[in-house]
């Protein structure tokens, strides 16, 4: 299902700290060419061929709580017993703010959308180059070292309140979860109210400029934003389309 690319072209992939993924794929081979791909770029690779044994995984390394357990989960959309789309809403009902890469051989914008809104960070389509998996791995890496790294900033708009050190909101007086890139839009926007924002704006502000996906992320974001903030989501009074351009806060 994957596109051949020479190996050694991995080893010249510079990481920094080792960081450990979590390789969920239902077929052998696809699984064993990920293992070698990655590991062949630095990464400290673990396995699994189903969805119950990736649940057990992602149990196990957690002992250690000082850590995540995994710095990137890849998720087959098509795991055996449990599939990527379940154990990726279960992550994220649990809390746990991993970075999900999905796969799938299904290239409809259904699939790719349904995948973003149970709470995926990227999708990629089968087949693809190894090249192109290494690369949407470190973006993800980068990205989620710069939502974790640390903040002093306060922001308050009308009922809106961001704690940028503590990682917190509260609407109303109402503490609200938020994911990290909820948190970073909810941040970005209120950094800066009444600018209209295009999706690319958007994308290259929290997603980075190497993001690879569709700009359709943005509106799926902006939807769960707007169903945490919002009194009436279908008529916001803070996050506002302003149609033909983008979005304001405000």
């Amino acid at each position: 299902m994957y596109t051949k690319e020479s190996i050694n072209c991995f080893a010249k992939v510079e990481i920094g700290k080792t960081s450990r993924i979590l390789v969920a794929e239902g077929e052998e081979l696809n699984r064993k060419i990920l293992a070698v791909a990655l590991s062949e770029s630095g990464y400290e690779v673990i396995t699994s061929s189903n969805g119950r044994s990736t649940m057990e995984y992602l149990k196990r390394f957690e002992s250690d709580l000082q850590e995540p357990a995994f710095d990137i989960v890849i998720l087959d959309l098509m795991l055996p017993e449990i599939n990527g789309l379940e154990i990726c809403r279960l992550l994220r009902y649990q809390g746990n703010l991993v970075p999900i890469l999905m796969l799938s051989a299904k290239n409809s914008e259904t699939d790719c959308v349904l995948g973003l809104e149970v709470g995926a960070d990227d999708y990629l389509t089968k087949p693809f180059g190894m090249g192109e998996l290494v690369a949407r791995c470190r973006a993800l890496l980068r990205r989620q070292r710069l939502t974790s790294s640390p903040q002093t900033t306060v922001l308050k708009y009308k009922d809106v309140t961001l704690n940028a050190q503590e990682c917190r909101v509260l609407v109303r007086g109402q503490q609200v979860n938020l994911s990290p890139k909820e948190f970073r839009l909810l941040e970005v926007f209120m950094s800066h109210t009444q600018r209209v924002w295009t999706r690319q704006q958007l994308i290259d502000e929290i997603w980075g400029g190497d993001f690879f996906g569709d700009s359709k992320t943005v509106d799926v974001h902006i939807r769960w934003l707007r169903e945490k903030l919002e009194l009436d989501p279908s008529h916001p009074e803070y996050l506002v389309t302003v149609r033909g351009f983008g979005y304001r806060f405000g």
